[in-house]
């Protein structure tokens, strides 16, 4: 596996910050943006370096939160008035395009 750079890192973190309120963005959506080869590499530095992120407007593939986060992250996303529809965000309406 490749070394993740502190460049690839920081472009990470620059492209969550910019996603705005009330719009989500996919773990590929960001990798496709940075230039990642895997989605995977978003989530590890999302674990590792996101506390003072939106980290809330960042899902699966699926449109569904991770069940660990699910409740707090859709309680977040419900303020900023993302569309969430039997528990899963519409990402046709609310996905932001970078």
């Amino acid at each position: 596996m490749a070394t993740t750079t502190e460049e690839q890192i920081e472009e990470v973190r620059r492209l969550i910050a910019s996603i705005p309120a009330g719009f989500v963005a996919t773990y590929g959506d960001i990798a496709e943006a940075a230039g990642l080869s895997s989605a995977r590499t978003v989530g590890w530095i999302m674990r590792t370096d996101s506390a003072d992120l939106p980290w809330h407007r960042v899902l699966g593939a699926s449109g569904k939160p991770s069940a660990h986060l699910a409740h707090r992250q859709i309680a977040k996303l419900e303020l900023e008035g993302v569309p969430i529809k039997d528990g899963r965000i519409d990402l046709k309406k609310a996905r932001y395009h970078f």
